[in-house]
């Protein structure tokens, strides 16, 4: 598989990354046109080579610039698993079925048009990946012969209908991956893959929920991710199995109440539709991890959530939110709660209660102060209350120890101009994001927070950096650019972990502009031979600056 199909496929096996936006997590996955859009679960074979004896059952021969399977491949008659994708092979060679014992072909990211009839000869192939390759529809019939297919995958070939021998023949897979194609509906034979568990239909041109699966019982995961489905049939309620349901960027206006008899389901994305409410009978999802909601219209908290006390991901971002119910306080397995983008004005009492909250985003709303109560969430690690009122610093924010991710960001709301000496209090603190405030210094406490990786002050109002900034061993990123600095600290080039510092925007002068355009050993350079002139101790490591520093000046 291509790297992005893993990276993805995990995503599906293990849910979809947390998101909001400034917080730097990802709700609704946002894919580019080269990304091939699907959920799936990666392969449980181990990729590794594998020798025994003379007898080889494992090659990677991906990323090569082949432009055709090598002929001492062919000749390997005990291999097992073959991975061939990312080259410039125009074609499979017939010799293919030479491979006789081959259980795994990735051929993924090539330049195939035509699928030799040899191949379907390959009587032990379980998975066959042919994602992103030109392939004409005349050839595809070949792999109906492979009957012992378990997982196939196509995504991102130009499908536009799937080939009615594929579920006539392939009874035995388990995976069907057909993202990114041009399908506008499934054949009605599709019900004889009963063994079927999980379907990959994203960015295709369904507008209506295949009924057909709906009567295929063994189905675990579906994912219709960006379609243009308006409607969801009743008969949904037959998949007893579901684990997973994608329907994010859809045109859903309801939900079916028979959807509540999907007792399995775990991970629902119903994020970026048209809904308004959610049936009251899905209060019986009892077994609810991940649920998304965002961008719908819903103006009001679904209380049938509350009785999912499995529930652990929770996003409502951008869905007019003022208020949320009491009965929040139920959800006690919450770790990560998204209500960003929302209305309210103030942060619910209730949410303070959820003992197991990890993430919380509350950025781009109207809050104008925080509760007493937020130090409750001993277990909070990131905070974003990026875009809001804030008339000065929230000082509850320091009663939260085990903060490592602090967002206060304020393009659009009231901006802060002091940070307080108390920011001491957090000594967990990793990232710090102050970025377009109005900021004219930052206190010498900075200099405490030890375990601090990111300080980023970008577009402020800054003169000067506190000397205490070069006592934060374990700083990675300095952000601050667009600023009125005109000096960098004379020590800064003793953090050895700083691999990223942007100083662009500013009126620099020491070091001088031109000696920042020349880069990193100019930079380290010129701090060196500035201590030395003054007559202090040279704190570079043997003599040689920091391979990782980058500056960068307009």
């Amino acid at each position: 598989m291509s790297e992005s199909q893993q990276s993805q496929e995990a995503t599906a096996g293990d849910t979809h990354c947390p998101e909001a936006d400034s917080v730097g997590f990802e709700d609704d996955h946002d894919q580019t046109a080269e990304e091939i859009p699907v959920n799936e679960a990666p392969e449980d074979e181990a990729l590794s080579p594998t020798h025994i004896t003379d007898r080889i059952f494992f090659i990677d021969l991906a990323n090569k610039q082949l432009r055709t399977v090598l002929p001492e491949v062919l000749s390997l008659e005990y291999l097992e698993e073959l991975h061939m994708e990312k080259n410039q092979i125009v074609s499979i060679p017939r010799d293919i079925n030479r491979l006789r014992h081959l259980k795994i072909l990735y051929l993924d990211q090539n330049h195939i048009q035509d699928i030799c009839e040899e191949l379907g000869e390959l009587k032990h192939l379980r998975s066959l990946d042919l994602s992103c390759n030109p392939l004409s529809c005349s050839s595809l019939p070949v792999i109906s012969k492979l009957q012992s297919l378990r997982q196939l995958r196509l995504y991102k070939t130009n499908l536009h209908e799937i080939p009615v021998q594929f579920c006539e023949c392939l009874h035995h897979v388990e995976l069907l991956g057909l993202s990114d194609n041009n399908l506008k509906c499934l054949p009605k034979e599709i019900v004889n893959l009963t063994k079927l568990k999980e379907i990959y239909l994203q960015k295709n041109r369904l507008e209506s929920f295949p009924k057909e699966l709906c009567h295929i019982a063994n189905l675990e995961i579906i994912d219709l991710e960006q379609n243009l489905i308006s409607l969801i049939p009743e008969e949904v309620g037959f998949l007893t199995n579901l684990v997973k349901l994608f329907l994010a960027f859809n045109n859903l206006s309801s939900i079916p109440p028979t959807l509540q008899h999907c007792q399995k389901l775990s991970v629902l994305d119903l994020s970026h539709n048209l809904l308004h409410k959610l049936p009251p009978g899905l209060k019986h999802l009892t077994e609810m991890r991940v649920l998304r909601l965002s961008a719908n219209s819903l103006e009001k908290f679904p209380r049938q959530i509350c009785c999912w006390p499995s529930l652990s991901h929770v996003y409502l971002r951008n869905t007019r939110l003022h208020t949320v119910p009491k009965s929040i306080t139920r959800l006690t397995s919450v770790k990560i709660l998204d209500l960003s983008e929302n209305c309210f004005d103030e942060i619910p009492k209730g949410i303070c209660a959820l003992k197991n909250l990890e993430v919380l985003a509350l950025d781009d709303n109207q809050i104008q102060e925080i509760p007493v109560e937020l130090k409750e969430l001993t277990n909070l690690k990131c905070l974003n209350l990026s875009e809001n009122q804030f008339s000065i610093f929230p000082k509850e924010i320091f009663l939260l120890e085990s903060l490592e991710r602090l967002y206060l960001g304020q393009n659009k709301g009231i901006k802060f101009t002091s940070l307080p000496e108390d920011i001491s209090k957090l000594q967990n603190l990793q990232e710090l994001h102050m970025e377009n405030n109005c900021l004219e210094y930052l206190p010498a406490a900075i200099g405490s927070l030890t375990h601090l990786k990111i300080l980023d002050c970008r577009s402020n109002l800054l003169k000067q950096l506190p000397d205490s900034v070069c006592e934060i061993q374990g700083l990675q990123k300095l952000l601050v650019q667009n600023n009125h600095l005109s000096q960098l600290p004379r020590d800064l080039d003793r953090l050895q972990q700083l691999e990223l510092v942007l100083v662009d925007g500013n009126p620099m002068t020491d070091p001088p502009t031109e000696v920042c355009c020349q880069g990193t050993s100019a930079i380290w350079e010129y701090l060196r031979q500035k201590r030395r002139k003054n007559g202090l101790e040279d704190y570079s490591v043997n003599g040689l600056p920091d391979p990782k520093f980058v500056a960068c000046i307009d």
